[in-house]
């Protein structure tokens, strides 16, 4: 993966990461892929407050393009729609609150 811009941005409290990954003979990479590279590239980093955006593969070329956010803390996150909430919650780890209406309340 090469990153083409990194910009800090402090009103937002978050890191934007432009990239460009070249997966020659390999498969298109998932968020998920995404996601644990753009965490090793920003040592430090959150996995769950990493948002990958704007990830595009090109047809027939073996080149993904995207913009990743890491923001500094859960508050900061908040400024991202819901549905990009909904679009990760797969690829984080249950939080606390979750499991517990798991349990069933009868």
């Amino acid at each position: 993966m090469e990153i083409v811009n990194r910009t800090e941005n402090k009103i937002l409290n978050r890191v934007e990461i432009s990239f460009k990954w070249q997966h020659i003979g390999k498969s298109t990479p998932s968020r998920k892929d995404v996601m644990n590279l753009v965490k090793t590239l920003e040592p430090g980093s959150n996995p769950e407050l990493i948002v990958v955006k704007d990830c595009n593969t090109r047809f027939g070329q073996p080149l993904t393009t995207g913009l990743a956010f890491i923001y500094s803390t859960e508050d900061a996150m908040k400024v991202e729609p819901e549905y990009i909430f909904k679009r990760h919650e797969s690829l984080r780890t249950a939080k606390p609150s979750e499991a517990s209406n798991k349990g069933g309340d009868q």
